[in-house]
């Protein structure tokens, strides 16, 4: 009941006292709620314009910037959305830690305009940054398994992988993604492949439910090193990111078997949960003030289209590969050491994947 409790005060209290976008002229709009940029979207609807969303939870990085981009050259107009969606995160989850930088994202998203300007394609046009009670208008929000509220429930891909640790972030998802689809009625929307449940998911949404937009699925952006890009990414650190490229090793040795040939999933996956274990071991043969200890949440290898997990690739139809593991944080910490944003003391859910392409 206490946990209840206090989730329920911390979202009335966004629900009551939503942050202010700062006063300042943009190249793009920048709207809170939703008749005003309806009003836009109609004209230029009527102005045989196009329309591409881009949804996010702000804290933009290049993967971001990659999907505005491939947005940009294929729409004459591009929104993009910045809304921390409370839904999605579980009643164990600190929605307060998740990383809010909106003066570096608008600053981000006018470099990119400028540099959309020249390029003949489409421009940033504008920005919805809504409040918790424009996307929630009814109830506040609720983070329970059996809370109450609107939601949109798409089964049973969203209880597999990040589901199965994360029971309502796809509730959370797929209902938010269904009212900025509606609020905005863009032509096409883009997601980046490093989220591929949540692709997967969107998809099946659009398709049972006649959703009028065409889904887009960008490619996965990785740091030199082979990290996937998130924005979670700045809590990590050197310590524990050098540990958590261990995902990206494993799915790849994964990904170098089945382009050998091997179907079988014991061989495909063999290798990568040797991998996992090998550096689960030296981690903890470490002192504390060296190591970056991390659980292996899975590692799968899936059907492409149903996530349901397979005993053998059908090569006609590839596979998803994908995993995701959860850095502790740092038990010790040293002097001058680079310990990340909220200095090692945040944990850090990796995910990664890899998409194993049908052979001939």
């Amino acid at each position: 009941m206490f946990r209840r409790a206090t989730q329920l005060h911390v979202a009335s209290s966004l629900f009551r006292h939503p942050a202010a976008v700062p006063s300042r002229h943009y190249s793009f709009q920048v709207f809170r709620d939703v008749p005003p940029l309806r009003k836009l979207r109609r004209g230029l609807l009527l102005s045989n314009r196009t329309v591409g969303l881009v949804p996010t939870m702000g804290a933009l990085h290049d993967g971001h910037l990659s999907l505005i981009r491939q947005a940009a050259s294929e729409n004459t107009d591009v929104f993009v959305s910045i809304f921390v969606n409370p839904t999605q995160f579980g009643v164990n989850e600190d929605l307060s830690s998740y990383p809010r930088t909106w003066d570096a994202d608008v600053a981000k998203l006018e470099q990119l305009n400028d540099e959309l300007k020249g390029d003949g394609n489409g421009r940033i046009t504008a920005i919805l940054a809504p409040t918790v009670k424009t996307m929630y208008p009814t109830l506040p929000p609720t983070s329970e398994i059996d809370g109450d509220g609107s939601f949109v429930i798409i089964t049973p891909i969203s209880k597999k992988l990040e589901g199965a640790s994360r029971p309502v972030f796809f509730r959370g998802v797929a209902t938010v993604c269904m009212k900025l689809f509606n609020i905005v009625g863009a032509e096409r929307v883009y997601f980046g492949q490093k989220d591929v449940q949540q692709t997967v998911v969107i998809k099946r949404m659009v398709k049972d439910f006649h959703i009028d937009t065409e889904v887009k699925i960008g490619p996965t952006m990785r740091e030199a090193d082979g990290l996937a890009m998130s924005s979670r990414n700045v809590y990590l650190g050197t310590r524990r990111r050098n540990v958590g490229l261990v995902l990206f090793r494993a799915l790849k040795a994964a990904e170098s078997e089945y382009q050998s040939g091997k179907l079988a999933r014991k061989d495909i996956l063999g290798p990568a949960n040797d991998i996992t274990r090998h550096v689960l071991t030296e981690q903890q043969s470490l002192s504390p003030s060296e190591r970056a200890k991390f659980e292996v949440d899975y590692i799968s290898l899936a059907d492409p289209d149903t996530l349901e997990e397979v005993e053998t690739v059908d090569p006609a139809k590839g596979a998803i590969l994908s995993g995701a593991i959860k850095m502790a944080p740092l038990e010790v910490t040293n002097a001058g050491e680079d310990c990340g944003l909220g200095d090692g003391k945040v944990p850090v859910r990796l995910i990664d994947n890899l998409i194993l392409q049908p052979v001939g």
